[in-house]
């Protein structure tokens, strides 16, 4: 047996569907390097298959990196890719993958292309609308909820039983030493600031956030904006300084740590969303989380976060004015972000992985994958 992993991944920017694929792979490698692996996946052949551009995956025992093809991006997957995965069982765990191979799993991480067009560019749109479309029709799809589950089930008119579910996780911040010299770069004082961590893209946001901050009036406790813009993709565009916003730009993992351990509480205006894995990082590192309503957050957040509506600057305001009367997290609130934080790990969710890669692989009957 013989398994191919998508490794495209390993040439794009680092969002959190890279940070997916990567986190994925690596707990792979150490249940299959400890045997903790259904039998005939611990006797197969193992390699991730990624473009000449591609950086590497330190650290791997069991799978190894092999570069292939001469192409980039969607060519690569189609051509390339195709090529060297033929005749073995092909795993893409970021959106995407040759449409044309048969015995492939895809992980698709929300539906919101088909949900929320306004989004995203045109072309962009296009094309993801047309692979998700295919990649329904020949390979299995997987996701991150039991939201984006039944999303895609409804966009791509498939079972939603058909499609596994394989959460994120937060655990990728376990590794990382918190750099508190950020809170003096950036003027802050511990636990006096509102932070948002994400891209610049429509989904995000963002917009909602700093009129919040604006209405709250506290200069005292600005909020700090982390995150890059994706404008050309997206359509939307990055915020302009305003009075009480801290515009941080990209920051290191290092960074982002320690304004989560040092925040009054994390911001999550999100519209929209297949999962929401930056509430959980910042319940990590013990910090409160104000979060939107969307359904995927309230999924993954539970009962850990208090809840506004993204649409509504003048709510989200009225539970930063609360969260100031709170002060710091309390015990009772601590306990409540555990209990969600160990319900996702990545090993879990590898190990859910592997369960589905050592099933028979599915036979397609006109043109649809069945079991």
């Amino acid at each position: 047996m013989k398994l191919s992993i998508n490794g495209r991944f390993l040439s794009q920017s680092l969002t959190g569907v890279q940070r997916y694929a990567a986190e994925i792979v690596k707990a792979m490698d150490r249940l299959l390097a400890s045997g903790d692996a259904p039998r005939q996946l611990l006797d197969a052949e193992w390699q991730i298959l990624a473009p000449p551009n591609a950086r590497t995956l330190a650290g791997l025992r069991r799978i190894n990196v092999k570069q292939v093809g001469s192409l980039q991006g969607h060519a690569w997957d189609q051509v390339d890719l195709a090529r060297a995965a033929a005749g073995t069982r092909l795993v893409s765990l970021a959106n995407s993958g040759p449409v044309l191979h048969r015995d492939h799993l895809v992980v698709i991480h929300d539906a919101q292309v088909f949900r929320r067009p306004d989004f995203f560019s045109w072309r962009y749109l296009a094309l993801h609308r047309a692979l998700g479309h295919l990649l329904a029709r020949t390979a299995t799809i997987a996701t991150v909820s039991s939201f984006s589950r039944n999303e895609l089930a409804d966009a791509l008119s498939l079972d939603p039983a058909s499609i596994p579910v394989i959460p994120n996780s937060a655990e990728h911040f376990a590794t990382v030493d918190p750099d508190f010299s950020i809170i003096e770069k950036l003027h802050l004082a511990p636990h006096q600031f509102f932070l948002f961590v994400g891209s610049m893209s429509k989904n995000k946001n963002v917009e909602t956030a700093v009129r919040a901050a604006e209405r709250l009036g506290r200069a005292d406790f600005p909020l700090v904006v982390v995150g890059g813009d994706n404008s050309k993709v997206f359509g939307g565009g990055a915020t302009e300084s305003r009075s009480g916003v801290v515009i941080a730009g990209r920051l290191k993992d290092e960074e982002i740590a320690a304004l989560f351990s040092r925040a009054a509480a994390f911001v999550f205006p999100s519209l929209y969303e297949g999962f929401g894995v930056p509430p959980l990082e910042a319940m990590f590192f013990a910090c409160p989380v104000i979060a939107s309503s969307a359904a995927a957050v309230r999924e993954t957040c539970d009962d850990a976060a208090v809840y506004f509506d993204p649409l509504n600057a003048g709510e989200l305001s009225a539970r930063m004015h609360e969260r100031i009367a709170l002060g710091r997290i309390s015990p009772a609130e601590h306990q409540k972000q555990q209990q969600r934080l160990v319900t996702y790990s990545w090993a879990k969710s590898a190990a859910a992985m592997l369960e589905f890669l050592a099933k028979p692989a599915p036979q397609t009957t006109s043109g649809r994958p069945t079991r």
